[in-house]
């Protein structure tokens, strides 16, 4: 007879999918992690494999669930350099007021992070700095079109500037930046392609 789990595999996952986002993998412990979902070691083992495999799965689901959407939503948009404003503006608000305040992101955290010296991490890092900057292209390629960019202004180097500045937001607001400060900077950033 099957072992039958007593527990909901993704309702734990969620648990630690916010547990390794708001303390990263290097100080999040094993205990932490048994004391958050009150399952025993050997439950998550069984399920999840070790805590790199849980950590792996973790930032999947984070991936999943909350970038992908976002990302979409800005590729789909047929505003060009408004709807890049907005993405900022969203990303700023997210990052610096409301339950997940001061938190960062889990995939600028990881790039930061001792995590992203694991290989699957880094493929999922890499993987998902593609797709932000893909994102932020497209939106940039439809600026272009609308003629909402300066002449030298190139949808491909730029998206990739606005990439980093992205992570920058979202490591910055970790610290406790200020989220004024932070559009301020966005602001300048955005100004300049229009230039």
């Amino acid at each position: 007879m099957a072992d039958v789990k007593h527990f909901d595999p993704d309702t734990v996952l969620d648990t630690v999918v916010r547990l390794f986002w708001r303390q990263g993998m290097a100080t999040t412990g094993i205990r932490d992690i048994v004391n958050a979902t009150g399952l025993n070691r050997s439950s998550l083992y069984a399920t999840f494999g070790g805590k790199q495999q849980l950590y792996t799965a973790a930032l999947e689901r984070y991936v999943d669930e909350r970038s992908r959407p976002n990302l979409g939503r800005l590729t789909e948009d047929e505003r060009g350099l408004p709807a890049v404003e907005e993405f900022f503006e969203n990303l700023i608000a997210t990052r610096c007021t409301g339950a997940y305040a001061g938190w960062g992101c889990m995939v600028s955290n990881a790039h930061a992070g001792a995590e992203n010296s694991e290989a699957e991490v880094r493929t999922i890092l890499d993987r998902q700095h593609h797709r932000l900057r893909d994102a932020l292209r497209d939106a940039l390629t439809t600026a272009r079109a609308k003629g909402q960019l300066g002449q030298v202004t190139e949808p491909e180097s730029a998206a990739e500037v606005l990439a980093l500045l992205a992570h920058g937001v979202n490591l910055r607001s970790r610290v406790g930046a200020d989220p004024d400060q932070l559009r301020g900077t966005v602001h300048a950033a955005l100004t300049s392609l229009t230039a």
